[in-house]
């Protein structure tokens, strides 16, 4: 079966520095992914090239075999395909959760107002959040808002979701919330690329562990693998160093 996202020699720099250098990485339908790394490795410009908020240099990505990189490309039609979830939340904060949820589906013509609710409504009980459908997103927890923020790009019903160091900007005990939101997400068979600087976290969801270096992923493996008996020199030291600042 061919891979559902795949990424050939991709390149790309900003001016003189180079982030990514010759990517080549092969995600299949249903696993979970995360990237980790120190910052600056080039994983969040990974995820952005792949949802098609930054152009690639060199190289070439495909989802489900149709290449969605370089000129042409219908961005629409990609992001309907492969979801975004960022560290920051991006709600509007003039709307509701359950406005800011169905805004997309409405205006991309995904289906009408009523529908959208509907399925609002259902997606928001899922993380929790019925309840808080009439809320701000200022009248709510950090935690809460980055599930409404899940919630709500779940709603495109997307084949690919992509999470953008979520739990960065949470306080530790709320990462429990979300990660309780992606592990239900990684039960139901939704196919994940994720980055973060949470180990625990990594190792918790993912099936697959990749760790970027020099703009090249430097080793992959089974969490176990990468955790516990890293093959690279590189790896052990930044895993040494994240084990000293209480994230592994």
């Amino acid at each position: 079966m061919s891979p559902l996202i795949e990424l050939r020699g991709v390149t790309k720099s900003y001016g003189d520095h180079t982030v990514l250098r010759g990517i080549d990485l092969e995600v299949a339908a249903h696993e979970v992914i995360s990237l980790i790394g120190a910052s600056g490795c080039g994983k969040s410009t990974l995820l952005r090239c792949v949802n098609g908020l930054e152009t690639i240099d060199g190289g070439e990505i495909a989802v489900d075999g149709d290449v969605v990189s370089g000129p042409g490309v219908d961005l629409v039609r990609l992001r309907r395909q492969v979801g975004m979830v960022f560290q920051s939340y991006n709600l509007f904060p003039h709307m509701t959760v359950l406005q800011n949820a169905v805004l997309a589906p409405v205006k991309t013509g995904l289906c009408s107002k009523e529908e959208a609710e509907e399925r609002a409504m259902a997606m928001l009980g899922r993380v929790g959040l019925a309840d808080r459908a009439g809320s701000y997103p200022d009248q709510m927890s950090g935690g809460q808002q980055q599930r409404a923020a899940i919630a709500r790009t779940m709603l495109m019903s997307p084949r690919i979701l992509l999470l953008d160091e979520i739990t960065s900007a949470l306080d530790p005990e709320l990462v429990i919330e979300v990660l309780n939101i992606v592990q239900d997400l990684a039960e139901s068979g939704m196919t994940m690329l994720l980055t973060t600087h949470e180990m625990g976290f990594a190792r918790e969801i993912s099936g697959r562990v990749c760790f970027l270096h020099g703009g090249g992923i430097l080793e992959q493996g089974p969490p176990a693998q990468i955790f516990d008996d890293p093959a690279e020199q590189r790896t052990r030291d930044f895993l040494r160093k994240v084990s000293l600042a209480g994230r592994l």
